[in-house]
Formats: C-alpha cells, structure tokens, sequence
C-alpha cells in the first residue's frame, strides 16, 4: 500500500476537499504550505507557523546544497530534524531558482551549469542528481527538475523547454523508483508549456503517462496576467488524474487561491504571505493595507478586528505601525505571523465552504469584498522582483 494515499472527500465543482497523507502525517487540502526556502520560515519559530495553522513546509534543494549542505543535513538528521519541523515537507528542485538566475547559469539536455550566488563556484545539476540530493535532504514530497521559461519567450523556446522538462522528469522518475527512498518519500512531476494552450495539453499528456505520485503546475505567476494564469490552471487541472493532489506552484495571493481552487488546485505555496509582510503589507478583510501609513498611527484597535492571529489578540494596529516606522525586528515578526494565518483561514473556510456546499457562495462573497492589488503594480513588483535575483 503506498504511503501517500490522497483521499478525496468533498467536490463542489471542480472544487474539492481531500486528506494527502506522508511519513510524517496528514495534510488537508485544499492547502497552502510556507516558505521555508533555507529551511526556514524567515523570521518565525517552527511552534509560530504550526500555531497560525500549516501543516506543511516547502524548502528548497538549490539553496540547502549551497549551504549548509545536503551532506551537512543528512548527516544531522534529515530536514525535518534540522529545522525542528515535525510535519510534512516538500522539497523544491530549483528549477525555479536556475530561471531566475539568468546569466548565472547554462542549460542543456544534461542538466544545468550554474554559478553560486553566494560566491561564484561553478556547479552542475543533472536530473539525477537533483533528485538523489532531494533524497539525502528527506523530504516527504521531491519535484523532478524542470525548466521554467520567463512569460514573453517564444513559442519555439517555450517548447524546448517543455521537452527538456519531459525528458528530465522521465530521468527522474528512473533515478527516484531506484533509490532506497522510493517508499518513503513522493515524487512529482511538473507541466509546463508557457501559456500556450496546445503546448500545454503535449505538457499534460507526458507527465501524466508518467507514475508520479503527485502532479504539478509549473511556469505560471512568472509575468503573465491573472486572467491568462486562470486560463492556463483550468486548462490543466482538468487533464490531471483526480485521484493524484495537483500543485499550483509559486501561487499565493488569496484571491489567486480561491479562484484556483475552483479550478481544481490542492496545493499552493508562495513566498507572498511573509514578504510582503516584512515590507509592512498586511491582508485584511477589504485587501492588503500598508501598517506603515499615519492613519494607523492613532488606531487603537488591530489591524484586522475578525483575526485570531498573535498579533491582533495582543497589540494595536498603531502599535504595529509604531515598530515598522522604529524599524523593530518585532515589527516583520508580527506582521509575517498575521499574514500567514490570514491565509491558514482562508483555507479552512475554503475548505468548509466546500464541505458544507456553498464554496461558490463563499467564492462570490469573498470577490466582492476582497480588493486584490492593482494588476499593474503587481505585475511590475514581479518584474523588479525577478530582475533582482538575475533573470
């Protein structure tokens, strides 16, 4: 019997509540996991991201093999034991990491020849090598490595990179059904395909010939506009098995998340939720607000009066301002805990939304109330975003 059994509870739709299990415990889904990029979630303890309400982790393989090194976690226990997390987690490639890199790194058919960012070493990633370093780390779920393209490439480079994800992931199913780990720990596979409506049906059609445990969405949120990654999202979770979880990647603005949880995603993960945080961006009811404006100076109430997080049960809205203005440590801390369980109650609702028949209900009630950043601003703090880290 495998280990990664995924249960399907409720449908509303083609929206769905379910149970995925792991080695390390269950996940209700539809879910969104932190990001805990180098094994953790920044500025939080492992106790304040359980208590704002996830169940798992995602972390990534390119940053923990340049530091401190798989060797250096396997050797310390596996990730779970060396950052005190004792829930589920998925474990990313790089694959995202090698696009934004840009002139940093060379792909071929056999993998990827990059230079670290921290200090310039030459390295190479092969398929098999990105999937055994996943296994030494011992996460519960691995990705195979795939080629993320940047929105704007042509339909020709687009397809390239698509068939060298196709080739990649078969190398990777190889390499992950031979290794020790196999039952202890799920693969997934990756479909891309740009926004190319043909190229992604080719996608979806050859990663799921493939056994994969788990399937996922890949190259989207990368420039495109929200009505194209909709689009695109639809487009393919209804050509990915229902009986497998289908991961969204890199997907985690809350109105993304109900929207593409009715199109039939289960799992999501973003560095959203706590960066903007840190920037002093906090969701609330009506959207994001900035914590750092004068009119919260004076406001003696939280920031979101309806909010059971740490935050808003403990301090004032012009208190939070107060610490961003003073730059105080504390002042990302407590914005990243609010932020995080605003969206950790946005999933449970979602998810008994679904459960209890009225998710388009919810759905409807939550669009007219919610009020997403402008589509301009977000696509060019993207586009900053990416430029920075060199793609």
């Amino acid at each position: 019997m495998s280990q990664f059994p995924f249960e399907i509870e409720h449908n509303q739709g083609r929206a769905r509540v379910g149970e995925f299990h792991t080695p390390h415990g269950s996940l209700a889904t539809p879910a969104f996991m932190p990001v805990g990029t180098q094994a953790a979630v920044k500025a939080l303890t492992p106790e304040e991201v359980t208590a704002a309400g996830a169940e798992m982790l995602l972390c990534n393989a390119y940053h923990l093999y340049l530091r401190p090194g798989v060797g250096t976690v396997q050797r310390l226990g596996g990730v779970h034991r060396f950052m005190g997390w004792s829930g589920p987690v998925l474990t990313d490639s790089g694959g995202f990491q090698v696009f934004s890199m840009g002139a940093l790194r060379r792909v071929d058919d056999d993998g990827v020849l990059f230079r670290s960012h921290l200090d310039g070493s030459e390295h190479f990633f092969s398929p098999e090598l990105a999937t055994a370093n996943q296994g030494r780390l011992g996460a519960d779920i691995i990705m195979c490595l795939d080629q993320c393209i940047a929105y704007g490439a042509s339909k020709d480079e687009v397809r390239q990179a698509m068939d060298r994800t196709h080739r990649w992931a078969e190398s990777c199913h190889r390499c992950h059904a031979a290794s020790e780990t196999s039952g202890r720990q799920a693969l997934f596979g990756i479909v891309q395909g740009g926004v190319f409506e043909d190229l992604r049906e080719e996608s979806a059609r050859h990663i799921t010939g493939i056994p994969f445990q788990g399937y996922a969405i890949g190259g989207l949120a990368v420039g495109e506009s929200k009505a194209q990654m909709y689009e695109t999202t639809g487009q393919v979770t209804a050509l990915l098995p229902e009986d497998r979880p289908r991961y969204l990647m890199g997907v985690g603005s809350p109105e993304d998340l109900v929207e593409c949880v009715a199109l039939g995603v289960d799992l999501f993960d973003c560095v959203l939720p706590t960066r903007v945080a840190r920037h002093g961006s906090l969701f609330a009811k009506r959207g994001r607000v900035d914590i750092t404006k004068s009119r919260f100076m004076d406001e003696a109430g939280p920031v979101d009066a309806d909010c059971d997080c740490y935050a808003c049960r403990n301090f004032s809205a012009a208190y939070l301002c107060h610490l961003f203005r003073s730059k105080e440590l504390l002042g990302p801390r407590l914005a990243s805990i609010h932020n995080l369980r605003f969206i950790m109650r946005l999933m449970a609702d979602v998810r008994r939304s679904i459960t209890e028949g009225r998710f388009e209900e919810f759905r409807r009630e939550f669009g007219e109330t919610y009020r997403p950043a402008d589509e301009a601003a977000r696509r060019e703090q993207k586009a900053k975003w990416l430029k920075a880290r060199g793609g």
